[in-house]
């Protein structure tokens, strides 16, 4: 009797523990394929110094410094700023962090669907164009009473119209060179689906450049007020894979930038400031050799299933760097975004999904 009555009671709490939050609206960012070395040490003195790197003065000058400390700050200055001092960072294994994904692919698709559906499906094991049949956290917001048609994702990188399955999900997906469709559109809308046929296709002829994917997602968040956003970037992972580390580490500079922007705009605007999450984090790591397989990643490439992240919004509160010797995964965040709004994904998916991350959510 007295165990009835105690999981009575425990059931009779449990809204009132989800409804114990801050947070009414999320932002996520991912950067493909961003090493955890650079984003906690900075740029590479061995890669800028080998025979591959091209402009290496220009690089040196741009982002070298004798203190690693230093170094992350020319490179990001905004997660050195003010995602330290207001936020908290997992990844630097430097000080005993470690972040991994948890499917043994270690590339994007798998390490996306990780992301949001909550668990290394195996099924999800290639980068081909495959409708996901797993419920991603996205489409379980777009379900929950106040979030109904406020959920959207940009992203640079055109597999994201199956790998978050938009149709089945309800929810809106612009990625690649899709053009925006929807109602109501202001000009500076109208004009990026025209400027975005004329802009440059050097990543490939599918694949969108993230200035681009970045003003989309801006302005969209600017004129229709969503209350989840994603944003992904795809330049750092596409710049690695050339062997490029000059424009790799730009674009990484580039993409904090970006970051700072959008963090700017939710302090600056009455519907997000102090009621909003952003997290930042990426879909896998790559090598760890400077001189051999630094560009690369996937099962065969050692060590890049090493990942990060960054979180930063009123539930969470402002550790910086984190040196716990637990490690966090990937399939974790997906809970844990839901959980940072109110709700349980874990209980409505219908598959695996990974416990939410305690130090994130506060509890």
């Amino acid at each position: 009797m007295k165990k009835v009555i105690l999981f009575a009671l425990f059931a009779l709490c449990m809204p009132a523990l989800y409804a114990q939050h801050k947070t009414q609206n999320v932002v996520i960012v991912t950067i493909d394929g961003l090493r955890w070395q650079e984003v906690f040490r900075g740029a590479d003195s061995a890669i800028i110094n080998s025979k591959d790197t091209q402009d290496k003065n220009e690089v040196r000058k741009n982002f070298w410094t004798d203190a690693s400390a230093d170094r992350r700050k020319l490179l990001m200055p905004f997660f050195w700023s003010t995602l330290v001092e207001k936020g908290q960072l997992y990844g630097n294994r430097d000080i005993g962090s470690k972040d991994e994904v948890a499917n043994p692919y270690h590339f994007s698709y798998p390490g996306y669907n990780e992301i949001f559906t909550g668990f290394p499906d195996k099924r999800m094991n290639t980068n081909d164009a495959i409708y996901n049949p797993n419920m991603n956290v996205l489409e379980f917001l777009n379900k929950q009473k106040g979030f109904e048609g406020k959920v959207a994702a940009f992203a640079s990188w055109e597999r994201f119209t199956q790998i978050l399955s938009p149709k089945r999900a309800g929810i809106l997906v612009n990625a690649g060179f899709m053009p925006l469709d929807v109602a109501g559109m202001n000009d500076r809308l109208k004009h990026l689906n025209e400027l975005q046929l004329e802009a440059p296709r050097y990543v490939s002829d599918s694949t969108r450049i993230d200035f681009l994917t970045f003003e989309f997602a801006k302005n969209y968040m600017v004129q229709y007020k969503p209350r989840a956003l994603y944003v992904s970037f795809d330049e750092p992972d596409d710049m690695a894979h050339a062997g490029n580390y000059k424009f790799y580490l730009d674009r990484i500079k580039q993409e904090d930038g970006f970051i700072k922007q959008l963090w700017d705009y939710i302090q600056s605007e009455p519907t997000y400031k102090d009621k909003t999450t952003l997290i930042i984090t990426c879909d896998h790591g790559r090598g760890d050799t400077p001189l051999k397989n630094w560009h690369d990643h996937g099962s065969g490439t050692p060590n890049s299933e090493q990942t990060w992240f960054a979180v930063i919004g009123p539930d969470t509160p402002a550790s910086g760097e984190m040196k716990s010797t637990v490690t966090t995964y990937h399939k974790q965040l997906a809970q844990t975004i839901a959980q940072l709004l109110g709700f349980d994904f874990k209980t409505a998916a219908g598959h695996e999904v990974g416990e939410a991350i305690p130090g994130v959510t506060g509890k």
